[in-house]
């Protein structure tokens, strides 16, 4: 019951098909107010991961100008974006931060920040380098965030908004040929390369690694049939899911599908935040500094 009087009032949240209205969600590169990549902060960003791409130095290089200016070459921004998850990774400090909505330069500024706010970064440098992204919404049971608060489990939300990105590889939109297909921040770094089912392993959802972490040697699906990935059930042991898979199939945990949204702006302007206002007043002083161990 406690877990329940944490979320936004007065929101709605129920499952839908394609973007509100019925629309597809199109997705853009340009930038909002939370993926801001014209701030000189994240246009740096996107010059020295640029500068460091294979056939792309330069291309990146005026990433501050009016435009998302990249290559159009998918293999190139698998390349980019493979590199900017790897630097994310490094740099920015894995926390429990609640304040979703924060801006990608403060995120970079502080140097630390959740799997949603890195992943957030992930998507203001692809945008930055020509890559349209979307998101979509998903709604994910409490006890996915067990393994990581077994002493306050009575306090996690009961439910979890999730901003799952996609990205959209090759030409962009408006651009001579048929647009590609979008592909999840999984298929891009998990699915795409050999390297990535090589490592393999069950994400565990404790310890160290994180959600963000683990995106880029397993691949974490939410739409397969149900059936709990191994490590991150409820009564999982730290050793539960040893020698599992490659893939991480993670649907048995999503309680609505809240569909395809423009940008993480537009997603949270509709359905709020996992937390209301009050609560995240409270809890970011603490969690946005307690990092994932």
């Amino acid at each position: 019951m406690t877990s329940s009087l944490l979320r936004p009032r007065g929101r709605t949240r129920t499952g839908t098909t394609g973007a509100p209205g019925g629309a597809a969600a199109e997705g853009s590169t340009a930038p909002t107010r939370i993926l801001d990549w014209r701030d000189p902060l994240v246009a740096a960003l996107v010059r020295e991961l640029g500068a460091g791409a294979s056939g792309s130095a330069g291309a990146a290089g005026s990433a501050g100008a009016a435009d998302a200016v990249g290559s159009a070459d998918p293999a190139r921004q698998i390349e980019f974006l493979h590199r900017a998850h790897t630097w994310i990774s490094g740099a920015v400090r894995p926390v429990y931060s609640v304040q979703d909505e924060r801006p990608v330069s403060e995120v970079l500024r502080r140097g630390r920040g959740s799997c949603s706010q890195r992943l957030a970064v992930l998507e203001a440098v692809a945008r930055a380098y020509g890559v349209p992204t979307r998101v979509r919404g998903l709604l994910v049971d409490r006890s996915f965030w067990y393994p990581r608060f077994p002493r306050l489990r009575r306090i996690v939300p009961d439910q979890v908004l999730l901003a799952w990105p996609e990205f959209r590889l090759g030409s962009p939109a408006g651009a001579s040929g048929a647009a590609a297909s979008w592909l999840t921040v999984s298929e891009l770094l998990g699915g795409l390369r050999p390297v990535a089912a090589e490592q393999g392993g069950g994400f565990t959802n404790a310890g160290p690694e994180t959600l963000f972490e683990a995106l880029s040697r397993t691949a974490i699906d939410w739409d397969a049939a149900p059936a709990v990935c191994p490590s991150t059930g409820p009564g999982a042991g730290p050793g539960a899911g040893a020698g599992a898979g490659a893939a991480c199939e993670l649907s048995a945990y999503v309680l609505t599908d809240l569909g395809h949204y423009a940008s993480r702006d537009e997603l949270f302007a509709r359905h709020g935040q996992t937390l209301c206002g009050l609560a995240r007043l409270m809890a970011e002083p603490v969690l946005g500094r307690r990092g994932a161990a």
